[in-house]
């Protein structure tokens, strides 16, 4: 079987490591294989570079940052590579995934991996034609229960639809883990880990932070990841009493040593999937506060497993992060729970299997055709 994963790929985030870490852990009988669309500021991408540890890659180029001539292209590479099936990751791979699927003849499944609440009319447009084209798909699979919710409003037939929860590659973040050491610091660290989109609402991160700064200063703001949001960001935090201990890091390759050393794992996401950055920041046994939302509800249980404040109440999640930071055997419960939790249910390698028997429930059905 080959199978030929898509992405239309601006970074390194969780849809780029949740398409590694399944073509990682599907077995020899499947042939993965990457194409990703070449764009202005996407030459270089770390997805690439660590899939060709895994099976061959692909491009597509594109015109500008939607070019329909990249169905033909894709559609042409399906046939030359003997593909099976492609699977889709976004909604501009969605959208020209389909198109090329249905011209080269072979099924395709699209995995939703969260949906943007994006202000910008062009943007929303697009997202919707994105939702759109999954209806054409042969299957479509979310990976979080709010996921699965939110796409079965698109008038999709519920015989396409199928739900396998997401999966981690936990095995990097374990080795990183055992390296950890309790080295006093100067400053307790505060960190987040994801992409700088308007949904992830980081500006309620640096708001926070910047009420609790005003309280003591043994603390620093450590913000990993890029995106469109990430310059307003940098340019608001530069008015704040606290900018001088906030610290954007931008994309980096040592994240995982970085994560391991902070003291506090924070979201402040107004919509999410299940993000794979909490994931990996339970597996890595820290501490978490986030505002309650779908998708992180499916990995943070209130006191339990973390500490979860009403969405936009900041007040609340203040009082969260000095009760994380002040009260040591509250967070280190609280962090091995989830850790626990996150071992128990998000195995890269359960996800992968099922995948493999939806895989192969699919080409089965296209010869029974």
């Amino acid at each position: 079987m080959k199978v030929l994963q898509f992405i239309c790929s601006t970074g390194f985030y969780g849809a780029e490591r949740w398409v590694l870490a399944l073509s990682k852990h599907l077995p020899d009988s499947v042939s993965s294989e990457l194409v990703v669309t070449l764009e202005p500021g996407t030459e270089e991408l770390e997805l690439v570079k660590q899939f060709k540890a895994i099976g061959k890659t692909h491009h597509i180029p594109m015109q500008g940052r939607f070019d329909l001539r990249a169905v033909s292209k894709l559609a042409d590479l399906i046939q030359e590579q003997d593909i099976d099936i492609i699977h889709t990751h976004g909604y501009k791979s969605d959208i020209l995934g389909v198109m090329a699927a249905r011209k080269a003849g072979i099924p395709c499944v699209v995995t939703p991996h969260g949906f943007e609440n994006a202000a910008d009319l062009k943007l929303r447009l697009f997202i919707w034609l994105g939702c759109q084209s999954m209806r054409f798909a042969d299957k479509v699979v979310p990976l979080s229960k709010q996921l699965m919710s939110d796409v079965e409003k698109f008038n999709i037939s519920p015989d396409k639809l199928e739900y396998i929860q997401n999966g981690v590659d936990l095995s990097e973040v374990e080795a990183v883990r055992q390296t950890k050491t309790d080295k006093p610091k100067e400053k307790k660290t505060i960190g987040f880990v994801g992409q700088m989109i308007s949904r992830k609402n980081i500006k309620a991160i640096l708001d926070c932070f910047e009420s609790l700064y005003k309280k003591r200063q043994d603390i620093e703001l450590v913000l990993l990841g890029d995106g469109e949001d990430r310059p307003s960001l940098e340019a608001y935090s530069k008015t704040l009493a606290s900018a001088s201990d906030i610290h954007f890091l931008g994309f980096r390759n040592d994240r995982l040593q970085l994560l391991r050393d902070f003291d506090l794992f924070v979201m402040t996401s107004t919509l999410e999937g299940i993000p794979r950055c909490l994931m990996e920041a339970c597996a890595m046994e820290i501490p978490v506060s986030a505002y309650d939302i779908a998708g992180i509800d499916q990995l943070i249980t209130h006191n339990e497993s973390g500490l979860l404040a009403p969405l936009h109440n900041s007040k609340q999640l203040e009082k969260d992060w000095e009760r994380l930071l002040d009260d040591k055997a509250l967070a280190t419960s609280l962090a091995q729970n989830s850790k626990s939790f996150v071992e128990a249910n998000f195995s890269a390698k359960r996800m992968a299997d099922e995948y493999l028997e939806l895989f192969e429930g699919i080409l089965k059905e296209s010869v029974n055709a």
